[in-house]
């Protein structure tokens, strides 16, 4: 049963038990997906039912960041813990390559995925890039072919949300990949062109604010942050 925080159903798990599950869904037949919803994407889904469709629709829906934990826990339904998607990418990755398994890389801009398949491949020896692509294709027909054509068991889709959500849900099936995640701008930190939050930003939850002072034009996305608390205040004195 997902843990509901504003409409948007999150699987309450630890890191390992959600890289456990992802590779479960590699070796599963058929086609899946997992999304990586932090407070921002949250606000969005509210907003574009689309979206919400996308996002609730995924195999795994994974509570990127401390906002959505504390969200949860203020409404009554705790969370286990945060499960950074970019954090999982690195762990399914781990695992890819001690079997010899496949990936894909689609997204960022021009150049950023070559660069994130050289580093990642030298990273987890054994791990296969089957091919890469930047975010700015035209048609998704062709783009889920060229997918498809590459043999990929596994795709990371950069495309930033809702655009991956919505794309993973539409086109998912005609990439032919057993498994999808959608990952936002980890593309960037995996070719070396962006870094993570140090660690002390991170464990106390303030993420947000390291990359808002890096970024400030990033300022009227992280509205969305105390907006979403807002939002879950609200929802809270209603029950």
């Amino acid at each position: 049963m997902r843990i509901n925080v504003l409409g948007v159903g999150f699987d309450n798990v630890t890191m390992d038990e959600a890289v456990d599950r992802g590779m479960e869904l590699l070796h599963s037949p058929g086609t899946h997906y997992v999304v990586t919803p932090n407070p921002e994407i949250v606000e969005v889904c509210r907003e574009n039912l689309a979206a919400r469709q996308a996002v609730n629709g995924a195999d795994l829906v994974l509570p990127d960041g401390v906002g959505v934990v504390k969200g949860a826990r203020m409404l009554g339904t705790p969370l286990k813990e945060k499960v950074p998607g970019i954090e999982f990418a690195a762990g399914l990755m781990e695992r890819m390559a001690q079997e010899g398994l496949s990936l894909y890389l689609l997204g960022a801009k021009p150049g950023v995925a070559e660069m994130a398949g050289e580093r990642l491949a030298a990273q987890y020896p054994g791990l296969k890039i089957a091919g890469t692509h930047d975010g700015y294709f035209q048609e998704d027909g062709p783009m889920a072919e060229a997918v498809r054509a590459s043999g990929a068991d596994c795709v990371f889709v950069c495309l930033g949300a809702p655009k991956q959500e919505l794309w993973m849900a539409k086109h998912g099936g005609a990439a032919g990949a057993r498994l999808l995640c959608g990952l936002g701008g980890s593309l960037d930190v995996f070719a070396g062109v962006a870094e993570r939050a140090p660690k002390f930003w991170s464990d106390h939850g303030l993420e947000w604010f390291y990359r808002l002072c890096k970024n400030p034009w990033r300022a009227r996305r992280m509205m969305k942050l105390p907006l979403f608390l807002v939002h879950v205040q609200r929802e809270k004195g209603r029950k």
